[in-house]
């Protein structure tokens, strides 16, 4: 009886000590920092809002978040950079839809393909806007074509590289009115702000957030926004559709892990972010840097991620882009 009794004792510990173990994992992570790569460059409203909500989720999950920039070459550095990373839940990768969406159908012989990356939530729209510089003296639309179209133009636009979404509207653009505007490749919307500030270029299409300092300071002007009505940020300038532009897609932001990353991680990473971008204050706080808070499960995010594919797809039809071989440091 007593062999018996020490028998079953010995089984029912070595079925507690293996739950514990399984359950560990998820009961200790984080235990040390975890790395953030944002694809873009420091000073960009996504830096921006990455860095606050790096911020807020530091005591929530126990340790800090550490940010670390990979902006320029349409967002391909920070996506060589994530699929590189171990899947150990101490790397995570703010990414946004070149990287995901476009960069796979504009480039062959990426450093990294889409299925390196397990979504985990999206994160917020992008409310873009038309920007010039003031020295450019135009104030709507019209009077910006009229003066792209005329001899000798000399324009030029600032983009995130080959391919971006800011780079394929100037294609766009390009192709509606006839024009030869020339893309400038800048590694995040802060510098691209800066520089249409500074007329070192004369335009771009960028997240509002980034030129609001510099419109109030009377150096950029904006001539329109692509969300569906108004911006409150803006209320005076018309939306894309007034103006008569008819372009397909929204710029997007979201959070993603590097392929092996663990379930129970990734939930984790889903419950806190997603959690954090849906509270009020932090939604304010967004809408005044000029996004859409717009949080989702794991799943939710992958099929989204599949239906933006396909809109990236239209997109790179209208703007009449073949693809071209990604050659570092272009």
């Amino acid at each position: 009886m007593e062999k018996a009794m020490n028998r079953l004792l010995r089984v029912l510990f070595a079925v507690a000590a293996a739950a514990w173990a399984s359950s560990a994992p998820a009961q200790t992570y984080p235990d040390k920092p975890i790395r953030m790569i944002v694809s873009i460059a420091a000073g960009s409203v996504t830096d921006v809002i990455m860095r606050a909500a790096a911020n807020e989720l530091q005591p929530r999950l126990g340790q800090p978040l550490v940010i670390e920039n990979r902006g320029g070459a349409a967002g391909i550095l920070g996506g060589q950079a994530c699929a590189q990373a171990g899947g150990d839940g101490y790397t995570i990768c703010v990414i946004y839809h070149s990287t995901m969406s476009f960069n796979p159908l504009l480039f062959t012989k990426l450093p990294y393909n889409a299925e390196d990356f397990i979504p985990v939530t999206r994160l917020f729209f992008l409310v873009e806007g038309l920007f010039v510089s003031s020295a450019l003296n135009v104030n709507t639309v019209d009077e910006l074509r009229a003066r792209a179209q005329s001899a000798g133009a000399g324009l030029n636009y600032a983009t995130l590289g080959e391919g971006s979404y800011p780079d394929l509207f100037l294609k766009w653009l390009n192709n509606q009115w006839g024009t030869q505007m020339v893309g400038i490749a800048y590694r995040g919307g802060g510098p691209a702000a800066q520089a249409v500030a500074a007329n070192d270029v004369q335009l771009t299409r960028f997240g509002v957030g980034n030129f609001l300092g510099a419109i109030e300071a009377g150096k950029v002007k904006a001539l329109a926004v692509s969300s569906a009505k108004r911006s409150v940020l803006l209320p005076a300038v018309p939306t894309f559709a007034e103006v008569g532009f008819d372009y397909p897609g929204q710029g997007w932001w979201g959070l993603a892990a590097p392929k092996g990353t663990p379930a129970h991680i990734v939930a984790r990473l889903n419950s806190e972010f997603a959690k954090l971008f849906g509270e009020p204050k932090f939604v304010d706080f967004l809408e005044n840097k000029g996004v859409v808070s717009a949080p989702t499960t794991a799943a939710e995010f992958a099929a989204f991620l599949k239906e933006d594919r396909r809109s990236a797809e239209t997109l790179i039809r209208i703007a009449n882009t073949k693809p071209e071989e990604y050659k570092p440091g272009q």
